[in-house]
């Protein structure tokens, strides 16, 4: 199950995350977001070793 979450982040970040959705590589913002997230996880998992 998915949860509605809110965040704030500067406008700069906005447009890019925009100029991301037109490349298509991803469905929507939150699409990018979670696999921004997944990664950056998966990165603190593996620095941990």
């Amino acid at each position: 199950m998915k949860t509605r979450l809110s965040i704030t982040i500067d406008e700069e970040k906005v447009k890019v995350v925009n100029e991301i959705l037109k490349k298509g590589l991803f469905r929507n913002k939150s699409h990018i977001f979670e696999y921004a997230l997944i990664k950056f996880l998966e990165n603190q998992k593996g620095g941990q070793n």
